[in-house]
Formats: structure tokens, sequence, C-alpha cells
């Protein structure tokens, strides 16, 4: 059984200003987006350019805060914020749902693909590499503060989470999910998208992907305590993961089909 290492989740104090761990964790998010979608250009893997990734990175962080923080509300407290309307805005006291803010960043394909005149999976399919990095940095914010923490549990590397207020040793699920649904998911689709492959199934392969990593990844985690388990015994983030898993193998089947005609 470890210790939680209790980090100071202000990286940097400022005189007044207060710079977070998590914060520091979205601008790197979007770094390494940035950095990865050039390298892409750069090589040749996509009609886009540039200017395509400024805004695609631009207006990528207002879907992704946008997108998160409604998904929240919508997906996990809709009674609560429809009686506290007001509190919606209170992004600084947490509460963001990944598959929101992807819902966010599909919004902002939907606008770059009809204002250049690009196909919808040819922008989906330029960004699906680009977001895995981000979700590694997210769940390493999210172990810095020690939350989402997972389930309790007897192995070795189990951790007591001060947070949490209880003394149990529980399953570091942020670092399995970092590892899962952000490194591997990564290697996985950065991989499959180097190579020519009909438009759509790089979107395919990331929605496979994260779906599949996100429902295993679950089983650890302990369910948000106001919800706890759903239907068949699984969580929100179960639920929510398996319509990715089954657009993916459809929108993978569809573009395969549609290359063979």
């Amino acid at each position: 059984m470890l210790q939680f290492p209790n980090f100071d989740p202000v990286a940097l104090r400022l005189g007044p200003l207060a710079i977070h761990w998590y914060g520091l964790m979205y601008l790197t998010a979007f770094a390494s987006a940035w950095l990865l979608g050039r390298w892409r250009i750069s090589h040749g893997k996509t009609r886009l350019t540039l200017k395509d990734l400024e805004d695609i990175i631009f207006y990528g962080v207002l879907g992704v805060i946008a997108g998160g923080r409604l998904g929240y509300v919508i997906f996990y407290k809709p009674i609560y914020y429809l009686s506290h309307p007001i509190e919606i805005f209170y992004l600084w006291e947490g509460g963001m749902s990944f598959h929101g803010g992807l819902l966010g960043v599909l919004v902002m394909v939907t606008w770059i693909a009809r204002s250049r005149k690009y196909k919808w999976l040819e922008v989906s399919d330029f960004v699906a590499p680009l977001i895995p990095l981000g979700l590694a940095a997210g769940r390493l914010g999210n172990f810095i503060n020690g939350e989402l923490w997972g389930r309790p549990s007897t192995l070795a590397w189990a951790m007591v989470f001060p947070q949490s207020g209880d003394g149990i040793a529980r399953h570091p699920s942020q670092l399995y999910q970092l590892g899962l649904e952000g490194l591997l998911l990564f290697a996985l689709v950065w991989w499959f998208a180097n190579k020519p492959r009909p438009t759509g199934q790089v979107s395919a392969i990331f929605l496979m992907g994260y779906g599949f990593f996100r429902f295993i990844a679950e089983y650890a985690r302990e369910p948000d305590d106001f919800l706890g388990l759903l239907t068949a015994s699984l969580s929100m983030g179960q639920w929510l993961s398996l319509p990715m898993i089954a657009a993916g193998a459809v929108l993978f089947k569809l573009s395969s089909r549609k290359t063979n005609e």
C-alpha cells in the first residue's frame, strides 16, 4: 500500500497569481496538439494548412471548455444544475466531461470543414491523432490534484488518497487512464494514421480505441458518489463509452465499404 504524495495543486505563485498544475496540463494538451499537427502538415499527411491548425486549436479550446462543462451538467448532474443554473458557469469548482468535450470538438470540426470546404471526416481524421496526449496530460492533472481516485484495492501499488477522507487504499485509476486513454491510444492512432487510410478510418479507430480503453479503466475508477453504478452495474463513463465504440465500428465498416466500391 502506498500513500498518495500530497502534491501542491499550485505549480507556481506570482504574488496574488496562482498557476495551478491542472491549468498547465490544459496548456500542455493544446501545445502537444499544435506540435503534432505541425508535424503532420509538414510531412504531407493532410491537405490542411497551418492556418487551419491555428483555428482548430483556438476553436478547439472553446469547444473543449464549453462542451466539457455542458456535458458534465447534462450527463452527470442535470437536476442539480436545473435548480442552480448560475453554477453552470462556476468552472473553477470543477466538473468537466470528456464526452461533452468531444461533442464540443465535433462542433468545431463541423465549422472548420464547412468554412474551408473540406470533407468533415477529413478534418476529424486530422484532429484525432492530436487528442490522446492531451488526454494523458489531463489525467496527470487529475492525479496531481488527488481527484477521481479509484475503487478500493489490495494491490501493492494501491494508494490512500487523503481527499477521499476514508483512509482506504485505492487503485490509482488516474494513472491507468493516463496509460490507456492517453499513451496507448496515442501510439495506436498515431501509428494507424501514418499510412494512407480510407477517409474516416482514423476517426473510427480513435472512437473505438477511446471507448474501449475508457470502458476497461472504469472498472478500476470509483463511480461518482452522486450517481453510483447504473444499469447492469456499469458506470456513467462506461455507458457513454458504448455509443463511441458502436459509432466507431459502423464508421470503420462504412469507410471500408466505400473504398471498395
